[in-house]
């Protein structure tokens, strides 16, 4: 009796037509994330069409629904996902359908589909779960530059780190402790001290309890530290300046407070000469080998181990809207994924 042929399903069209997505129409709090069914994007040339197994959460789409970044809407956030490539657009080399890959380049992450340009994809080792991926994509290369690039890190600096225990805050404790430094961090509770200090800070400060600026200058002797990384802005700036020892860096790389008020160079001058920075992680991955060699660096640490990605939690892309609330309300501790 002869077989029937095998078909095999075409992976670069879906049977459906339509997915599930989050969208924003109008900017507010966290209801303006809408559920609603979308077309699935095809993708133009030099794109890739992710099938999104799990989507990173970050502040920037918060400042995105909220208007603290200008955008055009309607939109759907998110640019952080890991997932299978789904289908390619025309020109497209280096990736094929099939492949396992992670992004902060994605086009709307909050969907079930999304188009990469495919030169911002990474392949995601068998090592590394797709899950692990989309977690520490952004946040941990984020916390690799601000550590090998922005202020190198040695054994012979004292770093302040605020959030320790969010999500790029125990990212950061790890590769500040694995390049030597004496790391120094800021919590709100008991709870977020345990997990700092698991992470390698050696000094802990419940800013909650105590005033963080005393305290750094009680535990440097009065020297203060070499570094501010501050992703909290508009609370801690201002006093995360008088921690700083002669000619020291503070590294502003968010606003979860809120923006800081603008600053009079000259106060850098009478504070010892200080420099300034506020960095963003595209600056430091323009080019696709440094992206590359970033994210290899960090997903390598991750396969073998000595770099913990903590996931807070994981919540269907439905619940959007409680994923934002959570992290707003500084209620997270380590990385918060939707799962489509």
């Amino acid at each position: 009796m002869a077989l029937s042929p095998v078909v095999l399903p075409d992976l670069a069209a879906p049977a459906e037509e339509t997915m599930k997505a989050i969208r924003v129409h109008a900017l507010g709090g966290p209801d303006a994330l809408r559920l609603e069914d979308a077309e699935i994007p095809a993708p133009a040339p030099g794109q890739a069409r992710l099938r999104v197994e799990a989507a990173g959460l970050n502040f920037i789409e918060i400042y995105q629904r909220t208007g603290l970044y200008k955008g055009t809407l309607p939109f759907t956030p998110g640019t952080e996902a890991a997932g299978t490539v789904d289908a390619v657009g025309p020109g497209v080399a280096g990736v094929r359908v099939g492949d396992r890959v992670a992004t902060v380049n994605a086009l709307g992450a909050y969907a079930q589909y999304t188009l990469v340009p495919a030169e911002r994809l990474v392949p995601v080792p068998d090592s590394v779960s797709t899950r692990a991926a989309a977690a520490v994509m952004l946040q941990g290369m984020t916390a690799e530059y601000l550590t090998s690039s922005t202020f190198p890190l040695g054994s012979e600096h004292v770093c302040l780190l605020h959030a320790a225990a969010g999500g790029v805050g125990l990212l950061l404790c790890q590769m500040a402790k694995r390049r030597g430094a004496r790391v120094i961090g800021t919590v709100s509770t008991e709870g977020k001290a345990a997990l700092a200090r698991e992470a390698g800070c050696d000094d802990v400060i419940l800013y909650t309890q105590t005033d963080f600026g005393a305290e750094v200058k009680r535990l440097t002797g009065g020297v203060g530290v070499h570094v501010v990384y501050d992703s909290v802005g508009r609370t801690t700036f201002a006093r995360g300046l008088d921690c700083l020892t002669r000619r020291g860096m503070m590294v502003l790389f968010g606003q979860s407070s809120g923006p800081v008020e603008p600053l009079d160079p000259q106060v850098l001058n009478q504070r010892g000469s200080l420099f300034l920075t506020r960095p963003t992680l595209g600056h430091y991955t323009a080019t696709r080998d440094e992206l590359l060699e970033r994210a290899r660096d960090v997903l390598a640490a991750v396969g073998d181990g000595s770099l913990r990605v903590r996931i807070d939690r994981e919540l269907p892309l439905a619940e959007a809207a409680d994923a934002h609330r959570a992290l707003e309300g500084r209620d997270t501790t380590g990385k918060v994924l939707l799962i489509p």
